[in-house]
């Protein structure tokens, strides 16, 4: 076990070793290893953007920002400390500016949770029509209520359910305390909890 344990451990240190040399390079000005740092973030930080803002096309355009703005801020990158919280950082404040315009605040915001009723059809059963019809109706009554949490709450649980981080990590990509992450958590679950209450 304790085996184990160190290789992971050396391999997780081999990955932060590798990700400082790409993050010197960047800063030095090399595209490319800029270009590996996108390959290795861009799904995770499209998925942070579509929690929050709901829309793919929309998701897919902040998340390339994002890089963009990064790649132009290079200069302030810390090689010794993980690159993804920085990057999250600059996302999370075009998705914020995003979301503040008024004009288009409401619709996004409704549309969030539409990625998650993509991943609910794929795997929803075809063999059974009622089953398939139950499935739907908790779709719809899934994205509607992921679509009316609070944004704040909303980061809070994408980070959590969907990519899986752990209380101390979001509070740390938040820089927020701790217990603001697990009580924004708790009232995103209970909100959800009762819109979709009967439902299986």
């Amino acid at each position: 076990m304790n085996g184990t344990r160190t290789e992971l451990e050396r391999e997780r240190d081999a990955g932060q070793a590798a990700e400082a040399i790409l993050v010197r390079r960047a800063q030095a000005g090399d595209a490319a290893a800029f270009g590996e740092l996108v390959s290795i973030y861009m799904q995770r930080c499209y998925y942070a953007a579509l929690g929050m803002v709901g829309s793919p096309q929309d998701a897919e355009d902040l998340s390339q920002e994002a890089f963009v703005r990064a790649f132009k801020a290079r200069g302030r990158l810390d090689p010794e400390r993980p690159f993804y919280p920085w990057l999250y950082q600059i996302l999370r404040r075009l998705c914020y500016n995003f979301t503040r315009d008024t004009s288009s605040r409401r619709r996004k915001l409704e549309r969030a949770g539409g990625w998650l009723v993509a991943e609910a059809r794929v795997r929803a059963s075809v063999d059974d029509p009622e089953r398939v019809r139950a499935t739907e109706e908790f779709r719809g009554r899934l994205e509607s209520a992921i679509g009316e949490l609070p944004l704040a709450q909303r980061e809070v649980f994408v980070l959590k359910e969907f990519e899986g981080l752990k209380y101390r990590e979001i509070a740390e990509l938040l820089d927020v305390p701790m217990g603001t992450v697990m009580s924004r958590l708790y009232a995103a679950r209970q909100r959800l909890a009762v819109r979709l209450e009967g439902l299986e």
